[in-house]
């Protein structure tokens, strides 16, 4: 019998240019914090507590990732570093996907582009131009097997925008 896996992918925040920094390191612009928390909250509702919440170790997607985790009352969550989602092809990011452990069912990712429009378009079932900053997507899998995932049904794409 097949389960369901559940993808959430979300874009780190706008980030800013204002420091000389090194790209890993930039942190988000005010207009990148406000983003954040107008897409998760909004998501309370929506989303499904995650088994696992993975994110890129740069600067900006570990803050992205705090104010989610904050703002959806996340309370206690297994939440990781992973420095191969710090890729911006998809190829790497989706090696962390099939590589999953089976056990986890709904997995949240923070990351970079174009890696993550990149997997959203070949992995679900609506074509997207470009998952902004604060982007969030949501893709659903008839599998239970993370490695064996194809293409699954785009449920939900919200962008900042969407709601402003």
């Amino acid at each position: 019998m097949k389960g369901i896996k559940i993808l959430y992918l979300v874009r780190h925040a706008k980030s800013s240019w204002e420091y000389d920094l090194p790209d890993f390191k930039r942190p988000l612009k005010q207009r990148g914090h406000n983003d954040a928390i107008l897409i998760s909250n909004h998501l309370k509702s929506v989303i499904l507590k995650p088994d696992l919440i993975l994110s890129s170790g740069a600067e900006r997607a570990k803050i992205t990732a705090q104010i989610f985790i904050k703002n959806l009352e996340f309370e206690t969550v297994n939440f990781e570093i992973d420095n191969d989602i710090y890729d911006f092809s998809g190829a790497s990011l989706l090696n962390v996907l099939k590589s999953c452990d089976n056990s986890i069912d709904k997995l949240l990712i923070f990351g970079h582009n174009y890696a993550l429009t990149n997997i959203a378009n070949s992995l679900g079932s609506i074509a997207i131009d470009n998952i902004t900053t604060s982007g969030f997507v949501e893709i659903h899998f008839d599998e239970n097997r993370w490695k064996n995932i194809k293409k699954g049904e785009t449920k939900k794409i919200l962008f900042p925008k969407d709601l402003k």
